[in-house]
């Protein structure tokens, strides 16, 4: 039996594998969120892990407000560095998987190709910085069996999401702006928690293993808009407009494209493309 701890359960990843439990009855998973289990907390999470016996660890818990970094880097680094750093010290020591979820953003967008595992990670804001800075610290301890894996433009039917704003803003109004020149794959949480949960079995290594995973494709945040409202038969116009227009706190990069190949040769994944999963989730969220 494979007991299963998944940190950061109230996000959108968290939540959309509490959807699949009942998919995997081989698996017993225990959820928990910042209120149940601190993870930069070593003596917490230990106690925990030797309770419920606990074999795999899968980090979803980030601070994830790109933006609001900025101005709580003290927080940002604890959440996103770490208390990675913590998880990867303990996996070690208990021999435990650990599978972490890290971002696109640890790049500075300046590539014309998609970012492959090998690129060298040069992030523009405090996010990407404290998220580095986690994949660092859990590759320096290196617990065996483990991987980072890379993925960008996360939304699901949980929580609060680029595609629930875009859906809400296109029921209130007859345009919207929406940036035209940031380049990427947006990726539907819960195609990650299906794959997350179909590879454990296979991660057999005896260092931290690196992969980029995001559904197939290429869009701007602009184009991904126009699908969104397309599909959701709005009546609104959506007007492409440069990131300069907005005064954001955090730069972001202007093209953060996964390569993916890597993970689906390994694992031999089909990855859907990014406009096929998009209908999938607006369907369920019509239902």
């Amino acid at each position: 039996m494979n007991n299963i701890l998944v940190t950061g359960s109230k996000g959108q990843l968290g939540l959309e594998l509490k959807s699949l439990e009942s998919n995997f009855s081989n698996y017993t998973f225990f959820f928990t969120d910042k209120s149940k289990l601190n993870i930069s907390n070593s003596e917490d999470v230990f106690a925990f892990i030797l309770k419920n016996k606990i074999t795999t660890i899968i980090n979803c818990a980030a601070y994830t407000n790109v933006d609001k970094a900025e101005e709580e880097l003290d927080l940002a680094n604890e959440i996103n560095h770490l208390a990675v750093e913590n998880l990867a010290k303990i996996a070690k020591n208990r021999n435990i998987q650990l599978i972490h979820i890290s971002t696109d953003y640890v790049f500075d967008g300046t590539s014309k190709t998609p970012y492959k595992e090998e690129a060298i990670p040069n992030p523009q804001n405090v996010y990407g910085a404290t998220k580095l800075k986690g994949e660092e610290a859990l590759q320096t301890v290196n617990p065996p069996n483990s991987v980072i894996i890379r993925t960008s433009w996360l939304y699901s039917i949980f929580g609060e999401n680029f595609v629930k704003t875009i859906l809400k803003l296109s029921e209130e109004k007859n345009n919207i702006s929406v940036v035209s020149d940031q380049i990427g794959s947006p990726t539907n949480a819960h195609d990650l928690a299906k794959t997350i949960l179909q590879i454990i079995p296979f991660l057999k290594s005896n260092r931290v293993e690196l992969y980029h995973y995001a559904n197939t494709g290429t869009c701007s945040w602009f184009q991904f808009a126009e699908e969104i409202i397309k599909l959701s038969k709005n009546k609104c116009e959506v007007v492409p407009v440069s990131s300069s227009t907005f005064n954001s706190k955090a730069k972001r990069p202007n093209f953060s494209l996964l390569n993916t190949g890597k993970i689906q040769e390994i694992f031999q994944l089909n990855i859907p493309h990014w406009k096929d999963s998009l209908k999938k989730c607006i369907e369920k969220l019509n239902k």
